[in-house]
């Protein structure tokens, strides 16, 4: 099957520019709720900012967005999806922004029926599959594709022992899971694990056994800023061995903040962060051109690849409405039901990221063309060659 390519025109009738096309006979109401202020903002903020980007117009329907900032707090995450379903009668959600806050809501998606296409990085949202992540979507990649990336160059380079320290949520514990488990059958075993919170402010005393068990390697499972804290504290601790994050580091404050200290890092993430480098052939170099354009004629600055997860959620969206359109109005049950079929209908459509294949039982899609190697070098990130 032949992958769906938004071409500039297609993005430009996508974004609800004006090319001819029919009023909206209807309304799409979509809740975004993105963490802009608080520990998860580096995340947030440019998903919030991409709410912007997001398509107006859907085949002859009108699209409306409720974007709303849940502070980071799992807490407000709740209020704001019962009153977005509630208040708003939302057709889809597009958010959280934080693992725990999207971990926090499934329920009541399920138990309203609606579609959540969640831009987080655990992958319990949608797994193991159940009657109540049938509604969820992801638009980043399972752990377990990166984690395969990592454990692979790992494995290359000599690795027998690692140390992890991720974060005391679902995300850090999803991905020891799922790293520990493919480290075992790699031969590689973990002979340190440590946790803390998002809003620490010192990790001293874990990364003191970190050290003391003398790990070839540390791999920090973390997500936007606080990725960088345990890697400058291992390198003023003094350890020598490689240092691997996950796609969670994958932000321009990670080289910012970490400097010299965040060099030859290795991470497995998203082709936007290292563009120039990836061929044209790959067929999602022209929908990142496309968005990071965009978005820094919008902003004047150039998007995280966390933004990209929700300029994704508009694509699946915009592939997935007309379907559902055919068979119930908006606003009703019958329609969300639909929604949700639609999404997981969808089949080699190419995102800023990699290309989606959903099914009942994966609901992110993503396969290798959604990762590459990436290495922090001179400051910059760079493409590691096969």
């Amino acid at each position: 099957m032949k992958a769906t390519h938004w071409t500039s025109a297609a993005l430009a009738l996508l974004l609800g520019l004006p090319l001819g096309s029919p009023p909206a006979t209807a309304q799409v109401r979509i809740g975004v709720i993105a963490s802009a202020t608080g520990p998860t903002a580096v995340v947030g903020i440019p998903q919030k900012n991409t709410a912007a980007l997001l398509p107006r117009r859907i085949g002859d329907l009108g699209v409306e967005y409720f974007v709303l900032d849940d502070a980071s707090d799992p807490t407000q995450t709740v209020m704001h999806v019962k009153k977005l379903l509630s208040e708003r009668n939302i057709d889809a959600l597009i958010g959280p922004s934080g693992s725990p806050n999207a971990v926090g809501i499934v329920q009541f998606m399920a138990e309203t029926g609606t579609p959540m296409l969640a831009p987080v990085g655990t992958t319990a949202v949608v797994l193991p599959m159940n009657e109540r992540k049938r509604w969820v979507f992801k638009t980043t990649q399972n752990d377990a594709l990166i984690s395969e990336a990592l454990v692979g160059h790992m494995t290359s380079q000599g690795v027998k022992t690692v140390g992890f320290i991720g974060f005391n949520d679902p995300y850090g514990e999803n991905w020891y899971n799922v790293f520990n488990a493919q480290a075992q059958k790699a031969g590689i075993r973990v002979v340190a694990s440590e946790r803390y919170m998002r809003s620490d402010t010192s990790v001293i005393g874990q990364v003191a056994k970190l050290v003391s068990a003398q790990p070839d390697a540390v791999l920090v499972a973390a997500a936007g800023g606080p990725t960088v804290l345990p890697q400058i504290t291992l390198v003023d601790a003094g350890y020598k061995g490689r240092i691997y994050q996950t796609h969670g580091a994958a932000a321009p404050d990670f080289l910012k903040i970490g400097g010299a200290k965040v060099e030859g890092t290795v991470l497995a993430a998203s082709l936007m962060l290292v563009l120039p480098e990836i061929p044209d052939g790959n067929p999602s170099k022209a929908v990142a051109t496309e968005y990071i354009a965009a978005y820094e004629k919008l902003y004047g600055t150039r998007p995280a690849t966390f933004g990209a997860n929700v300029y994704d959620a508009g694509l699946l969206l915009a592939r997935a409405i007309p379907e559902a359109a055919r068979k119930a109005k908006p606003g009703t049950a019958e329609f969300r039901a639909a929604l949700r079929d639609a999404l997981e209908g969808t089949r080699e459509l190419v995102g800023t990221q990699g290309v989606y294949n959903m099914t009942p039982a994966d609901h992110s899609g993503f396969d290798q063309r959604g990762r590459v190697l990436i290495t922090v070098r001179d400051g910059g990130w760079r493409l590691m060659k096969p």
